[in-house]
């Protein structure tokens, strides 16, 4: 059975600097599926490049077969991969709310959209006290959680997901595995990008090691975490 998100060999590129060298990986229906590895390994250039900001000069990169490689950033999240980026990005002056109201911006069916709300509040219960609160004024944590239900709030077919717990404290950081895990349950599939291993391949279906631009290991995420190489290089 064909993957529902396929990476094939792809080479990035930044000008002349070549990030990306050769990388292939894939995610099934309603796995998740996590990539991790040092700075600069590239794990947030694939994912800018899965959702259309980057685009590869070799390979493909395809959504239930169909390929995405020349597509604008807005067609790809249109046909369901959306991400939730690095540092949040929440729209600062907008509330909880409106913010919510922009993940659904490409959607029409009002009915669903605020069923989806409702979906958020419950997944989110502190996001609901904060419904009216303006998002730049919320904690790291609380932005974490809005850029993750705003996310959410387009339907995706596959989230992605960049360092989500870049920044923060670490019982908030288990929280947000916790979310993670609970979204995934709920049907999502979803491709993590993170630098903390240990949380990551925890709750992964399936892992890949990324270092210097090439993937150097996969597996299922509990192999990985058992793997020598891994727990000397990313576990301490």
């Amino acid at each position: 059975m064909a993957a529902l998100l396929e990476i094939d060999d792809i080479y990035v590129f930044y000008d002349k600097i070549q990030a990306l060298k050769g990388v292939s990986l894939e995610v099934q229906q309603g796995q998740i599926v996590t990539l991790v590895g040092g700075n600069g390994a590239g794990k947030s250039t694939t994912l800018k490049t899965v959702s259309g900001l980057l685009h590869p000069r070799h390979g493909e990169i395809r959504l239930a077969g169909e390929r995405l490689n020349e597509r604008p950033a807005h067609q790809i999240a249109a046909l369901g991969v959306v991400q939730v980026p690095e540092g949040r990005r929440v729209f600062g002056r907008l509330t909880v709310r409106e913010n919510l109201d922009m993940g659904a911006f490409a959607r029409r069916d009002r009915a669903g959209i605020a069923e989806d709300k409702e979906r958020m509040a419950a997944l989110f219960p502190r996001l609901k006290e904060r419904w009216h609160q303006l998002a730049g004024t919320l904690s790291g944590g609380e932005q974490q959680m809005v850029a993750t239900a705003r996310a959410l709030m387009a339907r995706p077919r596959v989230l992605l997901m960049d360092e989500p717990s870049m920044g923060l404290a670490p019982m908030v950081v288990e929280q947000v595995f916790e979310t993670i895990a609970a979204i995934n349950a709920q049907g999502v599939t979803i491709l993590l990008v993170e630098q903390n291993a240990l949380l990551a391949l925890s709750i992964a279906d399936k892992g890949y090691v990324l270092e210097s631009g090439r993937i150097i290991l996969n597996g299922k995420g509990a192999d990985l975490l058992d793997d020598e190489r891994v727990q000397r290089a990313y576990l301490g």
